[in-house]
């Protein structure tokens, strides 16, 4: 039985939706609610053109119908589930033989993106719905052979259809995204300049946030012009991209400054003028580890503040820590603090492992038991004498410090290791 043509109460009137909240700012509503149908359709007699219809609940499907753009959109609020366009619709303001003859379809596309559409045509016009889907539309119906049974499985495939293309398309978005994430992270991760060196390099990073590749961790190394070789590590407090964008200015900072010629107290108490000005809130820190290597390998000047002291292992000896007396606060936390430069001799031939409180914070099993700076040294050294050497050193390092964690690691962690053989 027809359906008796009546003025559709809006969904803010009903009390059903929000006043004042814009259509289709929210996803279209699920299924499990009773279905809205949005009728758009100019018929002068008033004769109506949608049957009486029933969901697969058998519950009535909820009727709205709008003689134009304008009442349309008033009517569109987030319950509506689907839109029944008729393409005979003339376009608003324009005279019928100067518009495109989906003007109005792409009008109603632009006016509810998130919503479900059917465009409604004649039988004899099948290119024209075929192009209206092309356009945008979930599907075409021909207007004669219009019954409830057709309509209400039409809506509800189209309702689907649209949720299932949203998601696709979110999902295809944010594939995009991670993708354009990775290559710019990639691209922020330093490249060591060390031409003219005798010193290999290796270096590992694993950022504790999900699926990112760049963390609060930094490091660099720089080789001057006189044969200095500059080492440098560090960490931002907190975990998150404000915390990696901090980190990567303050290793932009530190190599500009390094190849300028700074070093030891000046560079440090330059870096943490960066910091307070780049940072976002006062409680913003960072640690931070500097090495310069003498030209001739043998002796080097480090610098500490607030950070964990290298690792150096020599053939002739267990590997231990450097000393660490000296250290000198975090950059951020004292104003006009200072950072005292010691020397230390390296010998003839070592490995030097600069790394991030991340590789020794984790735990051992499921206790509360951290690792620890001499946990972290008795690891190196049954590798060290297992012949391990530069990235599988690292490598196996990190990987066993995750398996005795019981799983990944929440801090990020950098390690950085120079060599000098024979």
């Amino acid at each position: 039985m027809p359906v008796p043509r009546q003025r559709a109460i809006p969904a803010v009137e009903s009390g059903q939706a929000q006043a004042g909240s814009p259509p289709g700012t929210q996803a279209v509503p699920g299924l499990a609610d009773t279905l809205t149908l949005l009728v758009i359709e100019d018929d002068p007699a008033g004769s109506p053109i949608v049957p009486e219809m029933l969901d697969s609940a058998g519950r009535p499907i909820r009727l709205r119908t709008a003689r134009n753009l304008t009442e349309a959109e008033r009517l569109l609020t987030d319950d509506v589930h689907c839109i029944l366009l008729d393409l005979a619709l003339p376009a608003a303001g324009r005279a019928c033989e100067e518009a495109d003859e989906l003007t109005v379809l792409r009008h109603v596309l632009q006016l509810a993106p998130r919503h479900a559409v059917l465009a409604l045509t004649a039988s004899g016009d099948a290119e024209r719905g075929a192009e209206a889907v092309r356009v945008g539309a979930q599907d075409y119906l021909f207007r004669e052979e219009l019954d409830g049974r057709l309509l209400s499985r039409a809506i509800r495939y189209a309702v689907e259809r649209k949720r299932s293309d949203t998601t696709e398309r979110r999902l295809t978005e944010s594939r995009l995204r991670a993708q354009e994430n990775r290559r710019l992270e990639r691209g922020l991760l330093p490249t060591p300049l060390l031409d003219g060196s005798s010193l290999r390099f290796a270096a590992r990073y694993r950022p504790g946030r999900s699926r990112a590749l760049l963390g609060g961790d930094f490091y660099d190394t720089v080789r001057t012009p006189d044969g200095t070789v500059h080492a440098m590590i560090g960490d931002v407090c907190g975990h998150g991209p404000d915390e990696a964008a901090l980190g990567v200015e303050l290793r932009i900072a530190w190599r500009a400054l390094t190849l300028a010629g700074l070093c030891g107290d000046d560079l440090l108490s330059t870096l943490q003028q960066v910091l307070e000005h780049e940072r976002d809130n006062e409680e913003i820190f960072a640690t931070l580890c500097t090495v310069d290597i003498a030209p001739d390998g043998r002796r080097a000047g480090l610098c500490l503040a607030g950070h964990p002291s290298p690792l150096i292992a020599r053939p002739d000896r267990p590997a231990e820590l450097l000393p660490y007396d000296n250290n000198g606060p975090a950059l951020g936390l004292l104003p006009h603090a200072r950072w005292p430069r010691i020397q230390v001799e390296l010998g003839p031939v070592w490995s030097l492992m600069l790394y991030t409180d991340g590789l020794i914070e984790g735990r051992i099993g499921e206790g509360r038991e951290r690792l620890g700076e001499a946990g972290m040294v008795k690891l190196v050294r049954r590798r060290l004498a297992e012949g391990l050497t530069g990235r599988e050193l690292l490598r196996t390092t990190v990987n066993e410090v995750r398996d005795l964690n019981g799983g990944e690691l929440t801090d990020d962690v950098a390690v950085l290791l120079l060599d000098r053989g024979t």
